[in-house]
């Protein structure tokens, strides 16, 4: 008798986001963006999920959307089994403490005019009554969990390095217990030398405290070591979920192969060939008919003009958006030779 898996942490189902596009004297909606239209994933507890694209395909939305710092068009949010989705600011307070947020920028998400002990503690004021002098002692706990010392707290941001300011944002975001943690580009704005210590600081917490991390890059390198399952989007949509060696080994969709062939190799001398994608990314705010990647893809047919593709399971575990797959596929297509590149 097999042990039942455990209930995701996070849901999400068909989430939209459409911002409208006005004009004129009066304001009138002449058109919608749509940044997000149609996502759909779950996280488990102790997992890590990658939302990766390109610049513009709403991975960040889509995590703006689920902490309800913008409302979503439509879809669900199931945050350990409740729907937020359509939540007043009043309703969302008792869930903000589950989830919460690492950024982008480790400077400019931390106020230059607050102690690091100040920062890290004003969670604690919203969500709990401490005493000075408790809070004062979770404070130090947790920043000695992110590898800086208590004393640490009496100092301002401005004498902290990047990766060290990084990790008071890591440590702000842990202070209140939360389930989920969405990182957004979180090691971006650090060097290379540091983030492979952010990285590793990440998954050790994840470890301890069996968080879940929805995790937002473009860096295919810093996926693939973080990562346990890979969402690529495009344009507002999921093209292909995989766990993360299924995609690198052999990814499925025409754009997860582009995106993976990109990446350059660690070794100068090492040749490939390589997947070429033309023309630019359409607009969102009139996206191509049927498959949105149809116009830059190399293997489209007519049906992929006329016919969006559904989100299929190839195989147990693997989810493709692509006519040309069928069930039972896990081999890459095959590049043609005029639209290779060593």
């Amino acid at each position: 008798m097999t042990a039942a898996s455990p209930a995701p942490i996070l849901q999400v189902e068909n989430l939209q986001k459409y911002f409208p596009v006005q004009r004129g004297l009066l304001r009138r909606t002449v058109a919608q963006i749509q940044a997000v239209d149609g996502v759909s994933f779950t996280i488990n507890p102790g997992e890590t999920l990658c939302l990766v694209g390109e610049s513009g395909c709403g991975k960040s939305t889509v995590g703006k959307l689920i902490l309800r710092f913008i409302d979503p068009t439509g879809g669900r949010i199931l945050l350990g089994g409740e729907d937020i989705a359509g939540l007043k600011p009043d309703q969302m307070r008792r869930h903000r403490r589950n989830a919460q947020m690492v950024f982008q920028d480790p400077y400019a998400s931390l106020n230059p005019r607050l102690t690091a002990g100040t920062i890290i503690g004003e969670p604690l004021e919203n969500f709990e009554t401490l005493s000075a002098s408790e809070r004062e002692q979770r404070v130090a706990g947790v920043l000695e969990k992110v590898g800086l010392r208590g004393e640490a707290m009496r100092r301002y941001p401005f004498e902290f390095s990047g990766g060290q300011r990084q990790r008071l944002g890591i440590a702000r975001a842990l202070v209140v217990n939360p389930q989920l943690i969405i990182a957004d580009e979180p090691v971006s704005a650090l060097d290379v030398s540091v983030q492979a210590q952010v990285l590793n600081l990440l998954m050790d917490l994840q470890d301890e405290f069996k968080l879940a991390y929805l995790f937002v890059s473009h860096d295919l390198g810093v996926v693939e070591h973080i990562g346990h399952r890979v969402a690529v989007m495009y344009l507002g949509r999921i093209v292909e979920l995989a766990p993360k060696e299924d995609l690198f080994e052999a990814a499925l969709h025409p754009y997860s192969q582009a995106l993976i062939d990109a990446a350059p190799l660690p070794d100068p001398r090492a040749r490939r060939r390589r997947l070429l994608v033309e023309g630019d990314v359409p607009s969102p705010i009139n996206p191509p008919s049927g498959c949105r990647f149809h116009t830059r893809c190399v293997f489209a047919i007519p049906r992929c003009m006329a016919e969006e593709p559904a989100l299929r399971e190839t195989v147990p575990g693997r989810f493709v958006a692509c006519h040309l797959r069928e069930p039972g596929d896990t081999a890459p297509l095959a590049i043609p030779a005029a639209k290779q590149s060593a």
